[in-house]
């Protein structure tokens, strides 16, 4: 899965949906805005309508605010 669009976002918390690389199924779910989150949250999240988990290519996105920013 990998993030096709945030939707809303609040300091580090966002809504947004989620797309597979694999069958192009689309899930709207909620994440937080770090390292953690989106390099090894996200490429680990199982698609629900083929069970794949994200692809070897998967780039994590930049997050809002930088590591260690208190928001």
């Amino acid at each position: 899965m990998y993030i096709k669009e945030k939707l809303e976002q609040h300091r580090r918390d966002f809504t947004a949906i989620y797309e597979c690389e694999h069958c192009g199924h689309t899930e709207k779910a909620g994440g937080y805005d770090d390292a953690h989150f989106h390099g090894n949250v996200i490429p680990t999240i199982k698609c629900k309508k083929c069970g794949k988990v994200g692809g070897e290519n998967y780039t994590p996105e930049k997050t809002v605010y930088p590591e260690g920013f208190q928001v």
